[in-house]
């Protein structure tokens, strides 16, 4: 190297270094003597994040407002390694911005086409010892987020110190943590007044901003993305008459690491109702497509014939064939054949999947195709957890023409099983199989990354027999505002349904609850009966354009719309409580709108027609406990009906 270019070396690295102290100190504003803090703006109308760093002893924090309103109080931030404790005793040695903006398709969920628009800030933190750690915060109109990175390995993560502090008498919409995410969510009145115990990261609060009086629209949903096999999952703990919500990772185990870290977002979707349940950011945090040609992923409503015919019904090639001419003859994409139907005829050994001859899966199929029906059949996880087993159940899967999968029972969010996920993900997709999971974790901005991953349970579906009304008017602003759910509506013959006297609710559901793949889960006999809500499953659509909330109150109503690329809206809503006449504001867009409501009558579904003007509202009669479900088109003269 000559002197000249030795020398300018030097002064370049000089020049960094001091920029780097310069960008560190110049935005910080004192908050009294105890903290340093740095404000981290998004575009236009985004909720501002504070990262402050404790003068004392080092801690660092996370605070969020909007619009001059505390929507998250200085929060805990850091984590503790084997090697280094990354929540107290930093130091900033830097920071910097950037603006992202990103445009992306989805071939499932609430919207087709997105633009992501964030601010991101990268604060690098160093402890006494010079271990380095950055926090990466990500600021948008819909959300605040941040990850930690570590670039150099410290031993495995023992635990993380991230919390979420609530602003004093905000109240909270929680579910109880499981493995499979399918308990049931609670209204508090105050954050504090949760029982201690751990709560699935998916929890819903409404703030004050800390003036005593709830402003309209101060929400905020917890949750987390971009979680893979270099991680584990996280759920909430939380400590009784406390605001404080801490995270856990799976079991308190290890995060086994052998190189640079960089760990799952943690997220807080904030805004009014409307814009925490219609947004993507969840999935906007994660990383781009890693599947080029998606064109065989196509979304669709599916008749699921497990609780039309339970497990006999799994194992009858004739039964299944009879649910593929129903599922033609309505114009649905998709059957799914469920748990039973791998085993070798008489017994129940499971078949080898390299040998044809043992299924009638493959009759099935070509049979299904000819009438324009695609199968999805289901399979236990633990069938594909060795590489070899798997590589010949999707290679025969895809060989047969079976269009997708649903995998069950993995019942865990360890690090272990997102390698899992990992693995069968990048399987999946090079078999072109789409997949459903049960038993299963929930999406996590999953879907942005495996477009493939149609839909996921993680919830408290229709073959539950214990779930409420209430439950089924939260779903809407907790599990579903994060990614697809398989909640399998329509099962009008199920007596164990909480709007077991509202048809109309159970067929708003269909609507209500976004799934890719929307599993139909009655029987044709009860389709029959009811023909007027088979008229309407007809016409749903294979995926959704748009997605408005038209109102709502979390725990007790929510009222959906949703667009297909034709124009027309489809509304879904349940409420809890007594009969009466709802009021439902049509923000659909200028203009004059036609809208079929189908309501329960006294012998059975109703359709009646009504013209509504952009900023009217629509007066619809609800049972108790019950909803109703509707069609909305372009009032043109002479428009008599939205069927197609």
């Amino acid at each position: 190297m000559s002197v000249q270019l030795r020398a300018r070396t030097i002064v370049l690295t000089l020049c960094s270094a001091l920029l780097a102290t310069a960008v560190a100190a110049l935005p910080a504003r004192a908050e009294g003597t105890a903290r340093a803090a740095w404000e981290v703006k998004g575009p236009h109308g985004s909720p501002t994040a504070v990262v402050a760093l404790d003068r004392t002893d080092g801690h660092p924090t996370l605070a969020v407002r909007r619009e001059g309103r505390t929507v998250l109080e200085p929060s805990p931030l850091g984590l503790v390694t084997e090697q280094t404790d990354f929540s107290r005793g930093l130091t900033l040695t830097g920071r910097s911005e950037r603006t992202i903006t990103e445009h992306y398709t989805s071939p499932t969920g609430k919207s087709r086409d997105r633009v992501a628009r964030m601010t991101e800030a990268r604060f690098r933190f160093r402890t006494a010892d010079g271990a380095r750690l950055d926090l990466v915060t990500r600021v948008a109109r819909d959300g605040v987020a941040y990850r930690y990175v570590l670039p150099q390995n410290h031993g495995n993560v023992l635990r993380e110190a991230s919390a979420f502090t609530l602003p004093t008498g905000a109240n909270a919409l929680l579910g109880g943590y499981r493995a499979d995410n399918e308990l049931r969510f609670t209204r508090y009145d105050s954050a504090a007044a949760a029982p201690a115990g751990a709560y699935m990261m998916q929890g819903l609060f409404r703030t004050d901003g800390g003036n005593g009086a709830a402003a309209d629209g101060d929400y905020a949903l917890i949750a987390e993305s971009d979680v893979n096999g270099t991680y584990a999952g996280a759920h909430l703990t939380h400590t009784a008459d406390s605001s404080t919500y801490g995270l856990s990772l799976w079991n308190d185990e290890p995060i086994l690491t052998s190189g640079p870290l960089t760990t799952p977002w943690r997220a807080l979707v904030t805004g009014d109702l409307a814009t925490v349940t219609e947004s993507t950011f969840i999935d906007d945090l994660a990383p781009a497509s890693r599947v080029r040609d998606t064109s065989w992923i196509k979304p669709g409503p599916a008749l699921w014939t497990w609780l039309a015919g339970g497990k006999e019904a799994g194992q009858s090639l004739a039964a299944q064939e009879k649910y593929v001419d129903y599922a033609a003859e309505r114009g649905w994409p998709y059957e799914v054949v469920d748990a039973g139907w791998y085993y070798k005829t008489g017994d129940w050994e499971v078949i080898d999947p390299q040998w044809q001859t043992d299924s009638w899966m493959p009759e099935l199929v070509r049979y299904a195709a000819a009438k324009g029906v695609g199968i999805h059949v289901w399979l236990h996880y633990s069938l594909l957890t060795d590489p070899v087993e798997r590589e010949k159940w999707l290679s025969t899967l895809a060989r047969w023409g079976v269009k997708g999968m649903k995998i069950d029972f993995m019942d865990s969010e360890s690090q272990e099983r997102m390698r899992w996920y990992d693995d069968v993900l990048e399987s999946t997709a090079r078999h072109h199989l789409m997949v459903n999971f049960h038993g299963s974790t929930i999406p996590k901005g999953i879907q942005r990354t495996w477009p493939q991953v149609m839909t996921m349970e993680g919830v408290g579906g229709e073959e539950k027999r214990n779930n409420t009304a209430e439950q089924l008017a939260s779903l809407p602003f907790t599990r579903n505002a994060i990614g697809s759910m398989d909640f399998t509506p329509g099962a009008f013959h199920r007596p164990y349904r909480p709007n077991v006297a509202s048809d109309a609710g159970e067929l708003g559901l269909s609507v209500l609850y976004e799934s890719g793949i929307q599993n139909l889960s009655g029987t044709p006999e009860s389709y029959d009966a009811r023909p007027e809500a088979r008229r309407y499953l007809e016409q749903l659509p294979a995926r959704w354009e748009e997605t408005r909330l038209l109102t709502g109150d979390p725990g007790r109503s929510a009222v959906l719309a949703r667009r297909a690329a034709d124009g027309r809206w489809f509304i879904g809503a349940t409420f809890t409580g007594a009969a009466r006449t709802v009021d439902v504001p049509m923000r659909l867009g200028a203009g004059r709108w036609l809208v079929e409501t189908l309501t329960d009558g006294p012998s059975g579904l109703v359709r009646e027609t009504h013209v509504v003007r952009s900023g009217g509202t629509l007066a619809v009669p609800v049972v108790t406990d019950g909803g109703f479900a509707a069609l909305a088109c372009r009032a043109h003269e002479g428009r008599t009906t939205c069927e197609n």
